[in-house]
């Protein structure tokens, strides 16, 4: 096995989630050394250490202003799914409009900074976020966008905030079942950074599409709506269709002035508590209800062929198995599945 492939499965039991607390090169290389299979200069793990950081597949990032490395928890499929985010009338895809590299970039950066503090509200309002990562690194990505959404947030029914985390009730579990109500309830999630005019049908119609196995759908927007004309063209479809509307208010300033996902996924509750002061949710639409019960059969029926519905069908699975609601990472790392498949 060469350096690289030892690297990639070294370096994720070492290296620290949180950038805060990066490891600089000469202690890592320290770390690193006694588990390789041959001997290494320095100078060789040093050179590897920073070539792989700007790898976005690799498992090891770079502080951006500062010293040392991290685990990285931005991956290709995670970037992918990003550009969903984007409106189609920014034209990041079959280049109808001139876009240059540099617009692309700052624009992916903005798409994962909002995912990262959608997901952590969404936490500390004790609901449970699952993205879908790996739906879009495919040929059928385009395709995709019309069949799975970007996120599913689960509410449980049937549990209470512990000590030990959120605590599913057997008794309360049992008692749904017989009165034929499920233990949860899942919201289907279409994230993007704007919508148009121009652009609003096609997102709006893709969160229609990918929330049909679940209890209702919502499209989440990061920008602000300033446009009341546009405001009022969204609360006719979601009054014709169901489905929820949301925004956070946040224009493209704010999301570049953030800190980068993996240290919003890391911030401690009364730091986020200074990232949700920048932000004012303003619900436009509330979603309708599609159906009482979570298409199950769905569910699963999509989990043969998706890596994550798969992954998604465990999650619950095992959750109510063992009467606790595991965040997602934590049963991923518990599980010890692929990290690329973190939500």
């Amino acid at each position: 096995m060469n350096l690289r492939d030892q690297l990639k499965e070294i370096l994720p039991e070492i290296l620290p989630r949180n950038p805060a607390e990066a490891v600089k090169g000469t202690e890592l290389i320290e770390l690193v050394k006694y588990r390789l299979h041959q001997d290494y200069s320095d100078a060789t793990l040093r050179y590897h250490f920073s070539i792989m950081s700007c790898d976005p597949s690799s498992p090891i990032a770079k502080v951006e202003q500062g010293q040392g490395y991290y685990l990285r928890t931005t991956t290709i499929h995670s970037l992918n799914s990003a550009r969903n985010l984007i409106s189609p009338s920014q034209a990041y895809l079959g280049g109808e409009l001139s876009m240059t590299s540099g617009d692309v970039d700052q624009a992916i950066s903005r798409a994962s900074k909002f995912r990262a503090v959608f997901q952590r509200y969404c936490e500390v309002s004790h609901v449970f976020p699952f993205t879908f990562e790996r739906s879009f690194s495919d040929a059928e990505a385009s395709h995709n966008r019309w069949r799975y959404p970007d996120a599913a947030i689960v509410e449980w029914q049937v549990g209470a905030l512990t000590e030990d985390g959120y605590t599913l009730d057997k008794e309360q579990i049992e008692l749904q079942r017989r009165l034929g109500n499920a233990p949860l309830r899942v919201t289907a999630v279409k994230l993007k950074l704007e919508v148009t005019h121009q652009s609003l049908r096609e997102s709006f119609f893709q969160c229609l599409s990918t929330s049909s196995w679940a209890n209702a759908g919502e499209l989440v927007l990061a920008a602000p709506a300033i446009d009341e004309q546009l405001v009022e063209e969204i609360r006719v479809l979601a009054g014709d269709y169901g489905i929820g509307v949301t925004t956070f208010g946040l224009d493209a300033d704010i999301l570049d002035d953030m800190p980068e996902p993996a240290a919003v996924e890391n911030l401690m509750p009364r730091e986020f508590e200074a990232i949700q002061s920048l932000f004012t949710r303003r619900r436009i639409a509330s979603p309708r209800e599609v159906r009482s019960h979570l298409n199950w059969a769905a569910v699963r029926e999509l989990a043969e062929d998706n890596a994550d519905f798969g992954l998604f069908e465990q999650w619950i699975s095992s959750c109510l198995m063992e009467e606790h609601a595991w965040p997602i990472n934590e049963f991923s790392a518990r599980e010890k599945l692929p990290k690329e498949n973190v939500a």
